[in-house]
């Protein structure tokens, strides 16, 4: 979808997002409007009543209501400026809340690598700041419109009056048209680029942020700060010419609404002279020229608009990817088989990180994946849960292709783990209880310190007794309790061992000491037959205890067998001659025996 498209249709949602609100903005600022413009009128009569001391009313001789007319609608100005404001804070406020909400929920739904492709900073500053502006289009659209009520309606009024009059200040308005057109339409590119400058920056300053042990460790402060800050000439330079520009066009404003006003007074004065108006008339047509000249709210609504716009093209950037579908059935009695067919996945540069990938995991089996960094260890453990799909082949459980599967089918049957997990969640037992449903993941009444399950799990992740030492137990934020590398891969673990057919491990006990990963171990081996588990790893005791090895080779599957039978294989030993952390790894399977009896479930096939 072409961005410029994508950005009004999002407009146009947005407007309608605001529900009541933009819809009771529009009404107040109507009737704002109408007061506006019948107040010179009104006056003009007064002024005439006053001279002819004739106001027509039940006063005989007095100046009639005419008065009291221009005093109510005072009063009517007064009323719609204040609820104006009240309906443009509560309409903004939930078109933007809205929004947001789409946008997150599309970006959850997003294909992993999508989402990636995407600093998060600048994520971020389109969730928070760009939706913020595209939710004040309602009020934009609603004050850009009602803005060119005073002007349109002042050139009818004085056409009325006298025609001569409104075709005075109907030349000056086309000449401040143009200029409001040539405005807008460079205004959009500035605060455009100015916002994804910021956006860039935001990006680079996340990642610096994330690894301020590593610049500060480095002594690179200074320079880091420089990276960070590269863009910013840039943004300066968009910053200014959004000013620059927005000064020009309030010049050009300023300098043409007293020459109109200027004029329309003098073809008033001539047409009092020739006896065309009466005064009253002519104090009237010196108000609406003022109020047709005054084109500071018009500018100020275009300048509203065109931010709502720009940060709308932003967010409807994002809401154009393609999600990828659900779809709505359930899986069949089973205990976790995957298989995966021709599974190809390309870099976006095209580059194969997978390629041909044929694997058959038996149900209830561990398989342990193997290969040098960069093989494509992490993308396959992706697509066998559908993080993200291939761009060839299919993957199923239990015969069952994954993008059949229902959402809720799938994640309750598939678990990962991650080796930097992120703990989602009010509470340390509510990020344990993620995957699990809602009746066993609620907290527990009374002084137990978790669900059954939650505590279960916690206990086979071995993290229950860090857990107890937190000062609120379960009850503790994420973000108050203070764990090591190791105890945050564990509640990571936790989370990951209710799944009921799939278990997927992404070198999630990598910053585990070797006393810890056993008790781990025998954890996630439990349930043997119950359901499958894929350990992507590079340590060789993990390999060794799996029932089946797959064993990837830039982004090919080179074979697939027990680790005893692949350890005969120079180029397979070599996977683990160094880690990918750099540091030697032991090898003690290296004296098992070629002809030693293979370990349970060890059916498999070699891929070449």
């Amino acid at each position: 979808m072409d961005q410029t498209a994508g950005a009004n249709r999002l407009l146009r949602e947005t407007v309608r997002g605001g529900s009541g609100w933009t819809a009771g903005l529009a009404l107040v600022a109507v009737t704002g409007a109408v007061a506006e413009l019948l107040l010179p009128a009104t006056l003009g009569l007064a002024v005439d009543a006053a001279l002819t001391a004739d106001g027509g009313g039940p006063f005989g001789g007095t100046v009639g209501w005419w008065p009291l007319a221009a005093c109510a609608l005072v009063v009517v100005l007064v009323l719609t400026d204040t609820l104006g404001d009240l309906a443009t804070g509560y309409g903004a406020a939930r078109a933007t809340a809205r929004l947001r909400g789409r946008l997150l929920r599309h970006l959850f739904r997003l294909d992993v690598r999508q989402v990636r492709r995407h600093p998060v900073g600048d994520l971020v500053g389109r969730l928070v700041g760009q939706a913020a502006d595209a939710g004040q289009a309602g009020n934009a659209v609603v004050l850009a419109g009602i803005a060119l009520l005073p002007p349109v309606g002042s050139v009818v009024a004085l056409t009325l009056l006298e025609p001569v009059l409104g075709l005075t200040l109907l030349a000056g308005l086309a000449v401040v048209a143009v200029l409001m057109r040539a405005f807008v339409a460079d205004a959009s590119t500035a605060v455009g680029g100015y916002q994804r400058t910021l956006g860039a920056i935001a990006g680079r300053l996340l990642e610096s942020t994330a690894g301020a042990r590593t610049v500060a460790a480095a002594a690179t402060t200074d320079r880091e700060a420089e990276r960070v800050l590269a863009p910013l000439s840039d943004l300066a330079g968009h910053g200014r010419l959004t000013w620059r520009l927005l000064a020009r066009a309030s010049a050009r404003t300023a300098a043409v609404a007293p020459l109109l006003n200027l004029a329309v007074v003098a073809v008033g004065g001539w047409a009092l002279a020739a006896g065309w108006l009466t005064p009253g008339e002519l104090v009237a047509a010196v108000r609406y020229a003022a109020l047709g000249a005054g084109l500071g709210a018009v500018l100020a609504g275009l300048n509203r608009l065109v931010r709502a716009r720009a940060g709308a093209g932003r967010v409807a950037d994002l809401l154009a990817q393609p999600v990828a579908g659900d779809g709505n059935r359930s899986l069949p009695p089973g205990r976790g088989a995957l298989r995966l067919r021709g599974v190809g996945v390309r870099a976006d540069d095209g580059r194969a990180i997978l390629d041909g990938v044929d694997l058959t995991v038996p149900a209830g089996a561990t398989v342990a994946v193997v290969g040098a960094s960069g093989a494509g260890k992490s993308t396959l453990a992706a697509v066998a849960g559908r993080l993200h799909d291939p761009d060839a082949g299919e993957v199923l459980l239990d015969a069952v292709p994954l993008p059949e599967l229902s959402h809720p089918a799938l994640r309750t049957a598939v678990g990962y783990a991650f080796d930097r997990p992120v703990l989602v969640g009010a509470t340390v037992h509510e990020a344990i209880g993620l995957a699990l449903p809602a009746a066993e993941a609620a907290p527990p009444a009374g002084d137990l310190p978790a669900s059954a399950p939650v505590l279960r799990a916690a206990r086979d992740a071995a993290v229950d007794d860090c857990l107890a030492r937190l000062p609120e137990g379960f009850r503790t934020r994420p973000g108050d309790a203070p764990l090591s590398g190791g105890e945050a891969q564990r509640l990571g673990l936790a989370r990951a061992l209710a799944a009921q057919r799939l278990l997927v491990l992404d070198d999630a006990t990598s910053s585990l000491d070797t006393a810890t990963e056993q008790r781990v171990a025998r954890a996630v081996a439990g349930r043997a037959g119950e359901r499958t588990r894929l350990i992507v790893t590079h340590r060789v005791a993990t390999a060794a205890a799996a029932d089946l090895v797959a064993w990837l080779d830039r982004g090919r599957l080179r074979a697939v067998g027990p680790h005893h039978r692949l350890w005969t294989d120079p180029a397979y030993r070599a996977v683990f001659t160094t880690t990918e952390a750099g540091i030697p790894a032991a090898a003690p399977e290296a004296d098992i025996p070629a002809d030693a009896p293979a370990p349970r479930s060890a059916a498999g096939r070699g891929a070449g």
